[in-house]
């Protein structure tokens, strides 16, 4: 595949949000929220899915990832006002949202706090808030730690491993879309990945019982990254969340996508 071009939106404070379009352009509008760490630029698979499917998906870096102007201190909630931005640059009064793992928390925000705009939620191996008491993440020990964790990744790709556990595709050394991918996510800055750590374990800024729009929560089988009770929380807390389980690891294959992507584009009444 190529990358799709980036396009970028700046706001009336200067800052920028960088992001890419997939999908035809008739489609049911969608805004995409990456995981943790992720960039806009998605995996093969996915993109696949996604042209093939009847949404039209914004993909954005949020704040602090990829060309996005960091924001410090952001919350989990901050994520709904660059949503609306967003969404207003394309002139969509309406449209469903899309969070994969650490996207999962920012989708959900979007759905307490865009109701009146948001259709549908889909959270794919999405997290739980933090338990009370939690204490606070130190960004000097974060930055330590996500550095070392993305140089050993790297070093297992420059040894002919895959680009995730999960991805199929095992050389993602000799591939530059998919090298251009792992620069962004772990190279080029990591600002992003830290500022939502810190955001996960502080008050994520609205109540999970207050999202009154469809959420459908998929989860896999075998997730080695996010522990079944997440899933089981969410599910006890947002009122009428639909229960979606799926064989397999963290990300779901092309056929579960596609049951994703068809439920997003279903009519909704709430």
């Amino acid at each position: 595949m190529t990358l799709p071009a980036t396009h970028q939106l700046v706001r009336a404070d200067g800052s920028v949000l960088r992001y890419c379009l997939y999908g035809p352009a008739d489609g049911h509008p969608v805004i995409s929220h990456g995981g943790t760490p992720s960039s806009r630029w998605r995996r093969p698979r996915l993109v696949d899915a996604m042209e093939r499917g009847p949404l039209r998906v914004l993909a954005y870096d949020r704040p602090g990832y990829g060309g996005s102007t960091r924001r410090f201190g952001r919350t989990v909630a901050d994520v709904a006002d660059d949503t609306r931005s967003l969404a207003d640059a394309y002139g969509w009064a309406q449209f469903g949202v899309l969070g994969g793992s650490g996207g999962g928390p920012h989708a959900l925000a979007c759905a307490a706090l865009l109701a009146d705009r948001v259709t549908r939620c889909a959270v794919v191996s999405g997290i739980r808030p933090a338990e009370p008491g939690t204490p606070p993440r130190d960004e000097a020990d974060e930055r330590v730690q996500l550095a070392e964790t993305a140089a050993a990744i790297l070093a297992n790709v420059a040894d002919g491993g895959p680009e995730a556990p999960d991805e199929p595709e095992p050389f993602a050394r000799d591939n530059p879309d998919a090298m251009a991918r792992l620069r962004a996510t772990f190279v080029d800055d990591i600002d992003g990945w830290i500022d939502d750590r810190l955001a996960f374990v502080q008050p994520w800024g609205f109540a999970l019982e207050a999202i009154g729009v469809p959420v459908g929560i998929w989860r896999g089988t075998d997730d080695p990254f996010v522990p079944a009770d997440h899933a089981e929380y969410l599910l006890a807390h947002i009122p009428g969340a639909a229960d979606h389980v799926f064989t397999g690891g963290h990300l779901p294959g092309p056929d579960v996508y596609a049951e994703i992507f068809a439920w997003l584009a279903a009519p909704s009444v709430h």
